[in-house]
């Protein structure tokens, strides 16, 4: 069942192995999907849709179609204002951007977009969004953000913010969906479009200073002055990504000792070292993929870096090296509710089913409630909005924050912003994140976690989806008594796509991925790795009879 390290891992890739990047944008404008094949559907997963031009999961159609698609959307909702178009620096970012734009501005929608080619994070949209839309009841404003995140340099990938500016809630990307498809297998025939040059010059392409704006706004989030006054040194790996020139500007904005490891922009991204199963990832979570800081630890007081879009952080620190993200999460939290005064006494810690329980306990002690919800960030989105919750983590390194007033920052996931908190609290305690995670151990136990994948297909997943508690007869879990059983998460009643079993010192959770062919199994114990091993096993076992079933 656990996946096993590729001899390649944390190595750099053979020359070999690296994309023919002419010969992928050649395939993004010339192989056209077939819609009767399931796979070069238009398919949104956790967020967004994404694929490879190489396998015809993401080509030129499948864009065109996809940003009618949106506009459509928002003419039948009412959306008037403009919308905020955005890139990363993946090879098919690019073409992409000008795919959506000649559908935009052959729409009359007014897009907004980074000035000279910009590549634009994925909280920058958010953060234009929010900041648009916040008084309004008319005119408010959306987004488009063209990244696939961290997947690998062959990938391309097309994301949806709406007006609360998160990712898209499950009924929205359904009907664009469905309505792509339909362009899809009309051949575009209902798609407007006009020649990218026409379109760059159409009065309705504007630009906007993204990275102004975002880096000007971040003193209402971060306490820079506190890290400027401990002379906090940083180092920040940007991988090759979409903030690749914002921490400059916020060194330069804030006067901050902040050293940028590497500015390089390589659409091969032949500098990463591969992740576990060999591939290219940019996953700041990832130690494979985050050599080249880790080999770094010693030379700075706290290091980190963020994927290509900068939606996802990773945190190095002298004391542990790489922290892993459920680690640094649970210090996240207990750190800004203690040090944020100006947050409302009722604003909860958003989690995902699948991150850690030690965010229940330090919650607990922080007397605030937990808002559980399903693997995606879009469940966070209007509780971030509202400020009903502080923070919004998921277990794969992705969050945000209020601003210091408690009032919405960004309702995507923001790299940046934890990354720059872990200079703050280094700076305000003189201890690394990690020094501070092992404090909160002495104190509130130690969790020993574990996540596995193997290969599933159609059928197995959506037998493992359709799972419900009734269907998990067992009492007992590695010698413990079951307390819970799931399959819709408690804070706001949703599908988890799977099942989660808890007992008083240990849960996991099985469940298929949104966007590959594979299903994933997470445990977590606080009796120590022997007890942590027996979770796994046991959950084999209730995966093996739900795929067995499919058969």
């Amino acid at each position: 069942m656990s996946q096993q390290a590729s001899p390649l891992a944390g190595k750099h890739p053979p020359a070999s192995t690296l994309i023919d990047v002419a010969a992928l944008l050649a395939a993004y404008r010339n192989r056209q999907p077939d819609p009767a094949v399931a796979a070069e559907r238009v398919k949104f997963g956790t967020n967004g849709h994404r694929g490879s031009a190489f396998k015809g999961t993401f080509n030129e159609w499948h864009v065109l179609a996809i940003t009618q698609a949106i506009c459509d959307w928002r003419q039948s909702h009412g959306i008037s204002g403009p919308l905020f178009l955005g890139i990363d620096t993946h090879a098919l970012s690019e073409p992409a951007f000008r795919s959506a734009l000649e559908v935009l501005a052959a729409n009359g929608v007014t897009a907004l977009i980074a000035p000279e080619g910009e590549y634009t994070p994925t909280p920058a949209i958010s953060h234009a969004i929010i900041t648009h839309n916040r008084g309004r009841a008319t005119g408010l404003a959306d987004g488009i953000v063209v990244t696939p995140s961290h997947n690998p340099p062959e990938d391309g990938g097309f994301k949806y913010n709406p007006a609360n500016g998160g990712p898209a809630t499950t009924p929205t990307t359904r009907w664009i969906e469905e309505r792509a498809n339909g362009y899809l297998e009309k051949a575009l025939q209902g798609v407007k479009r006009m020649p990218f040059d026409q379109a760059r010059k159409a009065a309705t392409t504007q630009t906007h200073d993204f990275l102004n704006a975002y880096v000007a706004d971040l003193q209402n989030v971060i306490d820079f002055d506190l890290i400027r006054s401990a002379g906090i040194h940083i180092g920040v790996d940007p991988l090759g990504g979409a903030g690749v020139h914002y921490w400059p500007a916020i060194a330069e904005r804030y006067r901050l000792d902040l050293s940028v490891v590497s500015d390089a922009v390589d659409p091969q991204f032949a500098f990463m070292t591969l992740d576990l199963d060999g591939k290219i990832r940019m996953d700041p979570s990832s130690e494979w993929a985050m050599q080249r800081l880790i080999g770094l630890k010693n030379d700075y007081d706290i290091a980190f870096a963020c994927d290509t879009d900068h939606d996802r952080h990773g945190i190095v620190a002298p004391s542990v090296g790489l922290l892993p993200s459920n680690h640094y999460l649970t210090v996240l939290a207990s750190e800004l509710f203690a040090h944020r005064p100006g947050w409302p006494q009722g604003a909860a810690v958003g989690k995902t089913v699948v991150s850690s329980a030690m965010l229940d306990r330090v919650a607990s002690t922080l007397k605030r409630a937990v808002y559980e919800v399903p693997v995606g960030f879009k469940w966070f989105a209007q509780g971030l909005l509202d400020t009903q919750l502080g923070i919004g983590c998921e277990e794969s390194a992705g969050a945000t924050v209020l601003r210091r007033d408690g009032s919405a920052w960004t309702t995507d996931k923001d790299g940046l912003v934890p990354s720059l908190l872990a200079a703050e609290m280094t700076a305000r305690h003189g201890r690394d994140p990690g020094e501070l995670y092992a404090a909160l151990e002495r104190t509130l136990g130690t969790a020993f976690a574990d996540r596995v994948q193997a290969p599933a297909g159609a059928a197995q997943k959506k037998a493992l989806t359709a799972l419900t508690p009734a269907q998990i007869t067992a009492t007992e879990l590695a010698g413990e008594r079951v307390q819970r059983v799931i399959s819709q998460a408690p804070g706001n009643g949703e599908p988890i796509g799977g099942v989660k079993v808890s007992t008083e010192n240990g849960w996991f959770a099985a469940r298929p991925s949104g966007t590959e062919d594979i299903y994933k199994v997470y445990a977590e114990s606080f009796k120590g790795p022997d007890h942590l091993k027996r979770l796994m096993q046991e959950a084999q076992h209730v995966v093996d009879g739900a795929l067995a079933a499919a058969r």
